[in-house]
């Protein structure tokens, strides 16, 4: 099926400008998250609807390619008004952080608590931010980090603490970044 291509190719893009993070080549990683988000955008538009997590992918590609204004627009749009999975929650929160509508992002936040300790996680570091509370948002990234370091298998295959990094990118911006010190995290963020 078309949508399950472009989604593994969308996560082996997504891999490659990890790795390129990772090693400190901020234009690679730009260029191949951008190529990314357009694939899971690709995947999203021809998949079964619920798809969710391919949304997120989109979200989390384009934030940390340093452009997600537009990609948090058409993700936000995407969600249906009775759409009340923690995925669909997560979109709706990103999107929100990514507009700086924190009423927003603290209801979806709310929404995505119970899905499952990931989604508790990141509902906690999307809480912090919405309401600028630093040491709450330092708790919750800390909480990422460690789940992700403890893990045998990533999603794209490369050890980064994506979720993390993409949060550590929306808190600048707020002036809230707590600048976690893991391997799993780049150092220039």
């Amino acid at each position: 099926m078309r949508h399950q291509e472009l989604l593994l190719e969308a996560i082996a893009v997504e891999g490659d400008a990890q790795r390129a993070l990772l090693a400190g080549d901020g234009a690679g990683a730009r260029t191949g998250m951008r190529r990314a988000a357009r694939l899971y955008r690709a995947s999203w538009q021809c998949a079964p609807r619920r798809s969710y997590g391919r949304l997120i992918g989109m979200l989390k590609a384009s934030v940390l390619a340093g452009d997600a204004r537009r990609a948090g627009a058409y993700a936000q749009a995407q969600i249906p008004d009775d759409a009340g999975s923690p995925a669909a929650h997560y979109v709706r929160a990103i999107a929100a952080l990514i507009a700086g509508d924190d009423d927003a992002a603290a209801a979806a936040a709310t929404g995505m608590r119970g899905g499952s300790p990931a989604f508790d996680r990141a509902a906690a570091a999307v809480a912090a931010l919405a309401r600028a509370d630093e040491a709450a948002y330092a708790a919750a990234i800390g909480a990422i980090v460690a789940d992700f370091e403890q893990r045998d298998a990533h999603l794209t295959g490369v050890p980064i603490a994506d979720t993390a990094v993409m949060f550590e990118r929306l808190a600048r911006r707020r002036g809230l970044a707590c600048h976690p010190r893991s391997t799993l995290v780049p150092a220039g963020r």
